[in-house]
């Protein structure tokens, strides 16, 4: 992957606030221990050092990479509190976006195209809130929501930059780590890349009930598209109901606030 010339470059490609500063294999030692074990087989060890030793590299070389903490959505639950899984493709491109959550960005931020898709989804189900939903999902990622992108880094303005790099090995070893749990757990898998984490399911089954449910990605290339519009699939219900079933309490998506103090990038 080649430095873009100075001329290809943006005015606002100083350094973001949720720029990734290195350190990747450091921050994988700082995650809690149920996360860490699940990334400890010697492939996947040697796949985030080549993923470690890439980001230097595009560092090095002047590119700009978000998000600051790629793996925040590992600090903000562990595997045994997941109620629910959503797969995001990769982080946003833009600065100051990206927090490590997949379709979460900073309270202060525009809403993005897709996230907006999903804010008015909650409002066919559940009727328009009182005041404007929150960017930041936080407040999901608390009450059991494991908001996971395929790839965990990206640089300035180059969507899917780092797909196809060795991420999608390590997101499917978090996502096995969350199906060896017991609890009762649904999968909203959104799009082509979300979906083809299905097969995860047959390379090592669940330990415990799971249920899938698909539609398109909910960007607005894809929202309203057959064969499975994002908007009308009525999933955000359906997995509560399911959950229930099951005796879960599912997700408050409603939710105002976000429990607890929430920290825009990096704590």
């Amino acid at each position: 992957m080649n430095t873009p010339p100075e001329s290809a470059r943006r005015p606002d490609d100083g350094l973001a606030q949720n720029a990734f500063r290195g350190g990747l294999l450091e921050q994988v030692q700082g995650l809690p221990e149920a996360w860490r074990e699940a990334l400890s087989a010697p492939h996947l060890q040697s796949i985030l050092g080549k993923l470690d030793a890439m980001l230097e590299q595009r560092l090095a070389q002047g590119a700009q990479i978000f998000p600051l903490r790629p793996f925040r959505a590992l600090i903000e639950i562990p595997p045994e509190d997941v109620q629910i899984v959503i797969v995001g493709q990769d982080p946003y491109h833009g600065p100051n976006q990206a927090q490590g959550l997949a379709f979460s960005v900073p309270d202060f931020c525009p809403t993005p195209p897709s996230l907006r898709n999903m804010f008015k989804e909650l409002a066919l189900e559940y009727g328009e809130p009182a005041a404007p939903q929150r960017n930041s999902l936080v407040r999901w990622a608390r009450q059991g929501v494991l908001l996971l992108n395929t790839s965990l880094t990206v640089e300035a303005h180059q969507p899917a930059s780092h797909a196809r790099q060795g991420w999608e090995h390590v997101t499917d070893a978090l996502i096995m780590r969350v199906l060896r749990e017991p609890r009762p757990k649904v999968l909203l898998l959104w799009g082509s890349h979300a979906q083809a984490r299905q097969a995860l399911l047959e390379t090592q089954p669940a330990h415990g009930p799971v249920h899938v449910l698909r539609a398109n990605h909910p960007s607005p290339l894809s929202a309203l598209r057959p064969p499975r519009p994002f908007i009308g699939c009525g999933h955000f219900q359906a997995a509560n109901e399911w959950l229930q079933t099951h005796g879960e309490a599912g997700v408050d998506w409603m939710l105002a606030r976000t429990p607890a103090a929430a920290p825009g990038y990096g704590g």
